[in-house]
């Protein structure tokens, strides 16, 4: 290993005037956190866990741990990076700072004996939380794990359900842009809205003397869901000064 990438060089080397000198000592100690549980996983005597580790071998991104418990088994957790293209760039203008990612989460228990077929691992999907803008990973309906299935069947067969998910999701962006350049005749134009991915929108209404904002909320699944309303007021506020709003309609 390199000593210069070590967290006892960049401590020694420690400067309190530049931010970047604790992400590295952050992402240091994670890489070799990572690395420890790594190993730790690979000395795990269970037939089922080594032959899923040698299939993925070839696969990057790949992080595994050990956790135990005296309340229950030991279990080991992979977290496997899925889809192979830029989530990034799959929406024009998109403002995300960060690399948007998707994992696996897979939980398989340690220590039972398998007399019978193996049951399934236990399966979450899990995302980096901007991607909430476009779409949730909790409403993917995950494909049936068969009998006798491994990870790196599993794999292949789950991107092919995300890519048509992501590929409907970005399509449903046009829709609700839609509905936003639809409210002008009835509400005025929109003091603001979200021009990327159409989630909301605020226009300035009144009746009378009394003048409100209305905020529309457009949610992933627009036009299968209804969009959600909230009024705000700009004359009335509560005893903490904050304006007081309607409840959801």
């Amino acid at each position: 290993n390199d000593p210069t990438k070590s967290p006892l060089s960049t401590i020694s080397n420690w400067n309190s005037r530049d931010p970047s000198k604790l992400l590295s000592l952050i992402l240091q100690l994670r890489d070799m956190y990572t690395a420890y549980q790594k190993k730790r996983v690979e000395k795990v005597d269970d037939v089922r866990v080594k032959f899923e580790i040698s299939t993925m071998v070839a696969r990057e991104g790949i992080e595994m741990s050990l956790s135990s418990n005296v309340e229950k088994p030991e279990e080991v957790k992979f977290a496997v990076p899925l889809l192979d293209v830029d989530l990034n760039n799959v929406v024009p203008g998109c403002p995300w700072r960060l690399p948007q990612k998707i994992y696996l989460q897979v939980i398989y228990p340690i220590g039972r004996n398998y007399q019978t077929a193996p049951s399934a691992p236990r399966l979450k999907l899990v995302s980096t939380p901007e991607l909430r803008s476009l779409f949730s990973v909790e409403d993917v309906k995950l494909p049936p794990w068969m009998d006798g299935m491994c990870m790196a069947e599993y794999i292949p067969v789950l991107e092919l359900v995300l890519q048509k998910q992501i590929s409907e999701a970005v399509s449903l962006i046009g829709f609700r842009r839609k509905l936003i350049e639809a409210l002008p005749p009835f509400f005025g134009r929109p003091l603001e809205a979200d021009a990327i991915f159409g989630r909301r929108a605020t226009a300035l209404v009144a009746n009378g003397v009394f003048t409100f904002l209305v905020h529309f909320l457009i949610p992933v699944h627009f036009p299968r869901q209804q969009p959600t309303l909230v009024l705000q007021s700009s004359q009335h506020f509560n005893a903490q000064g904050l304006p007081i709003k309607s409840a959801p309609l």
